[in-house]
């Protein structure tokens, strides 16, 4: 059995926390996770983590961390912006010899694909300021499959509902189309605002999404994007009006597709949405 983060000769959390004046800071979108029992489940929902390097952004204090050490990761790269966490970090590093990696640095500047050789799997408490920036940032690069094997991340419970909802729920939107296109996306669980120093105002959730080898049907993101733009943009009027803006004659357009042109965006599943990307393309190669 792994051993207990709780035995792994550190100092509980509030106290590193106390020692290195870590005081979370609004700025950088940071809440810690102090609950042991919840960083290790995080941990377990990553499974195997053995199989590849465990990329970890905004790691803080390290409860995360040190859980997904204990748990069995062979090697975590953490990702820190925030210089007052390095040491704290360190003395991580310093109770698991060589399966410890710290990289200061912005996420939002790395060079994901080649922060690390080999499989990389993503898990992490991604700070709220930057979370779904982060996300979408990762599966829209110009590699597909990705770098990445699986992301296990923590959103708020909205952005969360978002990425996984189906069509016809009313939180479907342009993220779920782009998540759920690339991705099989689930919703694992909630995580009370009582988890964390200091509680935010809103619950959070763990989401899971694995990388499709083929997106069906196969289209630009770019113009996937641009469909889901002008399609959610005015998502209380038909397609038939919505997407004036990028197709010359939206109606046939859709008739041709077998797509009612009075359907909503939120009607629209994601190989329609595809497909229309799709028809865009042809409409306007290399426009």
């Amino acid at each position: 059995m792994p051993p207990d983060p709780a035995d792994d000769g550190l100092p509980p959390l509030r106290e590193v926390i106390e020692e290195h004046g870590l005081a979370a800071r609004k700025s950088l979108g940071q809440n810690f996770l102090f609950d042991l029992n919840l960083t290790r489940k995080i941990a377990r929902a990553a499974a195997p983590l053995t199989s590849a390097t465990i990329i970890e952004v905004g790691p803080g204090p390290g409860g995360l961390t040190r859980a997904l050490l204990a748990e069995g990761a062979k090697h975590v790269v953490a990702v820190e912006k925030d210089a007052r966490a390095i040491p704290a970090l360190q003395q991580i590093a310093a109770a698991y010899p060589g399966r410890l990696t710290i990289l200061e640095a912005d996420a939002l500047t790395i060079d994901w694909a080649n922060v690390v050789p080999g499989p990389k799997k993503i898990v992490a408490n991604l700070p709220y300021n930057v979370g779904t920036l982060l996300l979408t940032g990762w599966l829209t690069g110009p590699v597909w499959p990705p770098f990445f094997e699986s992301l296990t991340l923590m959103f708020q419970k909205e952005v969360a509902l978002r990425i996984a909802a189906k069509a016809g729920d009313e939180a479907y939107g342009r993220l779920s189309v782009l998540c759920q296109w690339r991705c099989a996306a689930t919703r694992l669980f909630d995580v009370n605002r009582s988890a964390f120093t200091p509680p935010p105002k809103i619950t959070s959730s763990i989401v899971q999404l694995m990388p499709r080898t083929q997106c069906l049907p196969a289209c630009k993101v770019e113009r996937l994007e641009q469909v889901t733009a002008a399609a959610f943009g005015q998502r209380r009027k038909m397609l038939r009006s919505s997407l004036k803006s990028i197709f010359a004659d939206p109606e046939a357009t859709l008739s041709a597709l077998g797509i009612d042109p009075t359907a909503r965006a939120e009607q629209l599943d994601v190989a329609s949405f595809a497909r229309l990307a799709i028809a865009l393309e042809k409409a306007n190669p290399g426009g």
